[in-house]
């Protein structure tokens, strides 16, 4: 695996805030997340550096650069709270809270981990940061909500590893996150005109009392926080990254619209989502799995409110501020002939529905939603987003070489970000047993040539 390096707390930096705590209630948009897994990305730079030149002055200068913005992001240094009691859950930092940091090495083949073919899930666990275990009290629990990793190859590149509760913050705020860090590593201070976060949780209107729904929700769960078991490796995963070009994504708009010219939504994130879950659904029959053509398949993908309540919010607002879009057809619908059509007019149909609805997106989503619900059933999901362009981020080292969503090991879900390589492509990460990865792969490119070849 990776050899530690080093261990150690990063504190906001001292004397640059006079704020001795910060206490959030957690919003509805947060709240549903409590018993969400934690997310893992990964965000390679190929930066061939030796380990003395990477100590002496890479290390000590991410550290400086973390400790700013900190200062500006004090809620990823403090904890969650969750009381036993009837109180509501909050995001708590006081003066020493810290966030942890993993300094490592290692000596897998970089070069091969950053190109889209298949390889072993097991590598990358190498990079991936560990969430510090919540801490129980008699009347309440305390958890971190961040964990960080730096990973040298020497020689080769590095690796920013990220572990966060999704409770703290959706795509959007962790992005912005990671950019700031970025921005501050490269120029040695906190730019002008970047969008430092808003945490005014006063701004989230509530007059339907959906905070308390949701904690209502999740408090009958009671397993709370979410730790994840250790993984036993072999974990017998392959993960592969497809690209679409933007001529491949528009052939794929062109082929819906023209056998559903009246389509009420399409997009190029909704065709490509339609066309991978019925490759999913496809390749799974394709292994011999025994399914019900009858029976229900889902497909979940988030969308941004910021700009869709009343009134809105800010851009930066840092939280969750996401509802559930939920898709659902059936397994004989999407393994036909036309289950792209079906699939992209059910996706369609669900994004206009509830994102563009007169009644407003959160009576429309039927907000907040219960996770739990969905135990059981067949649903995928999407994770991350081609709104939030990760293939800017700049430490000083050039722009990523290749960004990973780890923790779709665990889920059924597909990861979605902006193409690094090709103007308006996209990336979509796939994680799979070897032998299901080897029929989606068929299903996927058979079917991108019969739609090529459509007129």
């Amino acid at each position: 695996m990776a050899t530690k390096l080093e261990h150690c707390q990063i504190h906001p930096s001292p004397g640059t805030t006079d704020i001795q705590e910060l206490s959030l209630p957690l919003t509805h948009f947060d709240i549903p997340f409590l018993i969400s897994d934690p997310t893992q990305r990964l965000i390679f730079f190929d930066f061939p550096t030796s380990i003395s030149h990477f100590l002496e002055n890479i290390v000590p200068n991410l550290k400086k650069s973390l400790s700013i913005t900190l200062t500006h992001f004090l809620s990823l240094a403090g904890n969650i709270i969750l009381p036993s009691k009837s109180d509501s859950p909050v995001n708590r930092y006081i003066s020493g809270d810290s966030v942890s940091l993993t300094i490592a090495q290692c000596y897998k083949d970089f070069y091969s981990l950053t190109k889209n073919h298949q390889k072993l899930a097991d590598e990358f666990y190498a990079c991936v940061p560990v969430l510090p275990p919540a801490k129980k009290f008699h009347d309440l629990v305390v958890f971190p909500v961040i964990a960080l990793q730096i990973t040298l190859f020497p020689g080769q590149g590095i690796c920013i590893g990220i572990t966060n509760s999704h409770v703290i913050a959706d795509e959007s705020s962790i992005i912005n996150f990671v950019k700031t860090w970025a921005l501050a590593n490269k120029f040695g201070h906190l730019m002008d005109g970047i969008f430092l976060p808003v945490f005014d949780r006063t701004l989230v209107q509530d007059p339907k009392e959906l905070d308390s729904r949701a904690w209502n929700l999740i408090k009958k769960y009671r397993v709370l926080p979410v730790e994840l078991p250790p993984l036993t490796f072999p974990i017998n995963r392959v993960r592969k990254t497809f690209i679409l070009t933007k001529k491949q994504v528009q052939n794929l708009k062109n082929y819906v619209l023209a056998n559903i010219p009246d389509l009420c939504y399409i997009s190029s994130f909704s065709v490509i989502c339609a066309y991978f879950w019925t490759c999913w659904v496809k390749s799974e029959a394709s292994v011999g799995k025994n399914l019900n053509e009858d029976e229900p398949v889902y497909f979940a993908c988030g969308a941004d409110c910021r700009a869709r309540l009343v009134p809105p919010l800010p851009e930066a607002y840092f939280g969750n501020c996401v509802i559930s879009v939920i898709a659902e057809s059936r397994h004989g619908l999407l393994t036909g002939n036309e289950g792209v059509l079906i699939a992209a007019e059910s996706i369609g149909k669900a994004i206009q529905e509830t994102v563009y609805s007169e009644k407003g997106i959160l009576e429309s989503a039927d907000w907040p939603l219960d996770f739990g619900e969905f135990s059981g059933k067949r649903l995928i999901s999407v994770s991350g987003s081609p709104r939030f362009d990760v293939y800017e981020v700049d430490y000083g080292w050039g722009r990523p070489k290749k960004y990973e969503f780890v923790h779709i090991d665990r889920e059924n879900s597909i990861s979605i970000c902006k193409s690094r390589e090709f103007e308006g492509g996209f990336e979509i990460g796939l994680s799979r047993p070897k032998i299901e990865m080897d029929a989606f792969e068929a299903v996927f490119y058979q079917g991108l040539e019969i739609m090529n070849a459509s007129p």
